[in-house]
């Protein structure tokens, strides 16, 4: 049995290919020391160097686990830059490598969650810009289309998600495990379910981990499709921290049109390209509204912003949500406006961008246009 699966392993990862050398990993000489066990453990180390695409690990992870056999949870692979003697800095999360500065341990491999489905990031670069608004509304219309949705409030320096569900009761404890709360067919979590609303938010890296991991760990979340993560703003700890500790399948960027916010989009982008999470693509906010009742153009905050943001990273653009008056009143009563005024122009807007999310995160074609308001 062990030698079958590990020609079946061996198979998988012969099939990844770096565009870079024009060959398979094998070929490549990339996978060293691979070694594969009765029960389904898989180790190997993997040559990874800077000119390297660092989605290769990723990919070369996913082929080894759908190998039948083989054990997810006990799958371990050392991420070397054979130009240097410490692990690459390209290593994924999940992929523990060689000693890091100093001799300290590798960091612990991040988790599988499988019943939480696919686990998408949603981060913006600065505050503002209505990241937790898009959140909010692509969990409820994601939802609405019959798929089973958790939507966890990372962002623990300003937990908003209960107001925009208008949710704020303390989640009761069953067995040890906290039962999610409920809202428009999503299920909820937030550190603004457990504190007081103006207790102040100091936490350090530590404890922001203990809390993303408890979030993932000790939340009855049940099976999910898909489980939406609002980080807060910028690229510090809360990031990390969820990359280190699960399986993140993308993350989406939220940018307003501005100049200002898209540079910091853009640095926010480049550290999830760090971490090998891929980004699924780019949603304008607060884009320009056409009045219906006067035909007049509204640009707020100036237009095009996220698509040269979209083509600079050679993502998608997902979609661009117009500055719809209405909508930050709808979010402060807890109404999300894919369910209040599900024919809004932002509504329409944001519903097609979680239809065109499913489309990315589920690896098909991107066949829906891009709709603005």
């Amino acid at each position: 049995m062990t030698d079958s699966l590990s020609a079946r392993v061996a198979a998988a990862l012969a099939r990844v290919r770096n565009p870079r050398l024009e060959n398979d990993l094998f070929s490549a000489g990339m996978i060293r020391d691979l070694a594969v066990t009765e029960d389904g453990k898989v180790s190997f180390t993997f040559l990874l160097s800077r000119n390297d695409p660092a989605t290769l690990v990723r990919e070369a992870r996913a082929a080894v686990r759908a190998v039948d056999g083989v054990n997810p949870q006990e799958l371990r692979i050392s991420v070397v830059d054979p130009g240097g003697p410490a692990a690459s800095t390209h290593a994924p999360p999940g992929a523990p490598a060689g000693p890091g500065p100093g001799g300290a341990p590798p960091p612990a491999p991040a988790a599988d969650y499988p019943n939480l489905g696919r686990i998408i990031a949603v981060s913006s670069g600065k505050g503002g810009v209505g990241k937790s608004t898009v959140s909010a509304n692509l969990a409820v219309a994601l939802a609405r289309k019959g798929l089973r949705v958790g939507l966890m409030d990372g962002d623990v320096y300003g937990p908003n998600i209960p107001r925009m569900f208008g949710v704020f009761e303390k989640p009761p404890v069953v067995q040890g495990k906290i039962q999610p709360l409920q809202a428009y067919g999503v299920k909820l979590m937030s550190l603004g379910f457990l504190v007081d609303r103006d207790a102040p938010a100091i936490w350090r890296g530590p404890i922001i981990m203990k809390i993303v991991q408890q979030f993932l760990r000790d939340v009855e979340w049940g099976e999910l499709d898909y489980f939406i993560v609002d980080l807060p703003p910028g690229t510090g700890d809360a990031q990390l921290s969820l990359a280190q500790s699960c399986q993140v399948a993308q993350a989406v960027i939220v940018t307003t049109p501005q100049e200002v916010a898209v540079g910091d989009a853009l640095r926010g982008a480049r550290m999830f390209e760090k971490v090998s999470v891929p980004v699924a693509g780019i949603v304008e906010n607060m884009a320009p509204y056409t009045d219906p009742a006067t035909g007049v153009r509204l640009a707020m905050f100036g237009e095009g912003g996220g698509q040269r943001l979209a083509e600079e990273l050679k993502v998608p653009l997902l979609g661009s949500v117009p500055l719809q008056p209405g909508i930050a009143d709808l979010a402060d009563r807890g109404k999300p406006i894919v369910a209040a005024d599900p024919e809004s122009a932002a509504a329409r807007v944001l519903t097609a961008i979680a239809e065109r999310l499913v489309e990315v995160a589920g690896g098909r074609s991107l066949a829906l246009p891009i709709l603005r308001g």
